[in-house]
């Protein structure tokens, strides 16, 4: 059966396959101290064009969020998003088990409004120097996701402009890039990697999602937050088998296979796109990444869900409903066309 449901249904490269398989009855050090971690932190330090970047290797999303946010905010402290930002919504409450409020503002097609936040802090400031900090909880972080929840992409005029906001309040820039590859390699995105590590506080470049079995490298640029190794542990994510983390991003890394791979799904989902546009699908977001999101009528919904793994996203009307159709690095044009062939 062929599923677009997510784009983590598939194992991991290859190439991680082969190498994992190569090194199996090695004897490596413990807990991301080997030199295959080493390497991959380099590695990544380089793509940054950063060498003083702290790199911490994760296994997954909630994981990674939770421990980001936790170096970042004191006791009583909260982190901006949007209302649809992935740790308001999908990560059952783990950042407010740490302590932390997650405070929802505005968002157009998946983007923080940029004008709601602005007034929100300006606004906020004033009634927190009028009566006394103390008594709220403080902003102290703003979270974004590029790309966002629904595959758009924020531009480099607009993180500069988020990057003045938070210079001017006081608040972390972290970028969530469970999803990065998929945002970078996408023509409709201006922004690099190393514009990324110019302009935020923190951010994660996502291997689950694009290429490796399991995995996420955060990599901290702020020097005042405090994401230590003690930390990592006492959350429960330094892996004893931390090598299985280093020998993935290390292979990623290697002569721009992370991007190579990330392009092909953006390939696959232009094809899927004007595919399904070409069959009178309407668009439900203009989504430039390897997620895309159209309307469907009902009728045809239900046969179309004995063939295909797709996401149910919401109802559109009375007789139409939107669905996501994610594509990954590992989608062929074969599986394109078999779908095309379906709807």
């Amino acid at each position: 059966m062929l599923s677009f449901a997510c784009d983590y249904m598939e194992g991991a490269h290859p190439a991680i396959l082969n190498r994992l398989a190569d090194i199996n009855l090695d004897k490596n050090t413990g807990y991301g101290l080997d030199a295959y971690s080493d390497q991959a932190r380099q590695l990544i330090r380089e793509a940054c064009g950063r060498n003083d970047a702290q790199v911490h290797l994760l296994v997954g999303g909630t994981q990674t969020n939770t421990i980001i946010i936790d170096a970042m905010l004191r006791h009583n402290d909260g982190i901006l998003a949007a209302t649809s930002g992935h740790i308001n919504v999908h990560e059952a409450g783990a950042i407010e088990a740490c302590g932390h409020k997650v405070i929802a503002m505005p968002a157009r097609l998946g983007k923080i409004d940029i004008d709601a936040l602005e007034h929100h802090m300006a606004t906020v400031t004033a009634e927190f120097n009028a009566v006394g900090w103390e008594h709220y909880v403080i902003p102290r972080a703003l979270y974004i996701s590029q790309p966002t929840e629904l595959g758009t992409l924020y531009t480099l005029d607009e993180l500069r402009r988020l990057r003045g906001i938070c210079d001017q309040y006081g608040l972390y820039l972290f970028v969530d890039g469970a999803r990065l590859g998929y945002g970078l390699m996408s023509p409709a995105c201006d922004v690099t990697l190393k514009d990324l590590a110019s302009l935020v506080d923190v951010f994660y470049i996502g291997g689950t999602k694009v290429g490796a079995l399991f995995g996420e490298a955060v990599v901290v640029l702020n020097k005042d937050i405090r994401l230590t190794r003690g930390l990592i542990k006492s959350h429960g994510a330094l892996l004893a088998k931390g090598w299985l983390l280093g020998v993935q991003f290390a292979t990623l890394m290697t002569d721009g296979l992370y991007w190579d791979i990330a392009r092909n799904a953006i390939d696959q989902a232009m094809r899927l796109r004007q595919g399904m546009v070409d069959k009178g699908y309407e668009l439900y977001i203009d989504s430039p990444t390897n997620q895309q999101f159209f309307v469907i009528g009902n009728d045809r919904l239900e046969a179309l869900q004995q063939r295909v793994g797709i996401d149910i996203i919401e109802a559109a009307d009375d007789t139409h409903t939107v669905i996501r159709l994610c594509t990954s690095w590992a989608t062929t044009t074969d599986q394109i066309d078999q779908l095309l062939a379906i709807v």
